[in-house]
């Protein structure tokens, strides 16, 4: 078995993508009170902040910030996996792998990580996950899909509603902080 070496900062910010076991499905956004439901669970248990998100068919991407003297983002993903794959139906093909060790085939087993360095690095990953549905083909507009941090972002006035809505749109225009 491969020993991944992770960085484990404490109170850092990081960018995560999770991906579906089989991508073809479309289970995060057909199950998104599913979803949220693990989150909510998870984050009352184990507190963090999502500074950023956005949830596709198939895959997520969360910019999150752990609490001072916390490193533990391994144990929250754990438990918001496994809270949205016990609330699902058990009809998936499941290979004789995962079988063997009792595991459900929904999630990929791993993750992305990257440590935030910086307040370029934050706003280019802010960028990168509104910007995400666009770039997936999944819609025209950033601001048409539903399942984004966008919203929140243009709410608070840190990015206008039509920020990289079109063809010629660009991003990364905003400042937006960390804090």
């Amino acid at each position: 078995m491969t020993a991944y070496r992770r960085d484990h900062i404490p109170g850092a910010c990081w960018f995560f993508t999770l991906n579906l076991a089989d991508r073809r499905q479309a289970l995060l956004t057909e199950q998104i009170d599913v979803l949220r439901a693990s989150f909510t669970k998870v984050m009352r248990e184990h507190p963090w902040r999502i500074d950023a998100i956005v949830i596709l068919p198939d895959h997520l991407h969360a910019l999150c910030t752990l609490p001072p003297g916390d490193a533990n983002y391994a144990l929250r993903w754990r438990l918001i996996k496994t809270g949205f794959s016990r609330a699902l139906p058990r009809n998936e093909r499941i290979g004789a792998s995962r079988l063997s060790k009792g595991e459900r085939a929904i999630w990929q087993r791993r993750y992305w990580e990257h440590r935030i360095r910086d307040q370029a690095d934050f706003n280019r990953h802010i960028d990168y996950i509104h910007h995400n549905p666009r770039k997936h083909g999944h819609v025209q507009r950033v601001a048409d899909w539903p399942w984004s941090s966008f919203h929140h972002y243009v709410r608070a006035g840190l990015l206008a509603g039509d920020w990289a809505g079109g063809e010629d749109a660009e991003i990364g225009t905003g400042e937006r902080g960390s804090d």
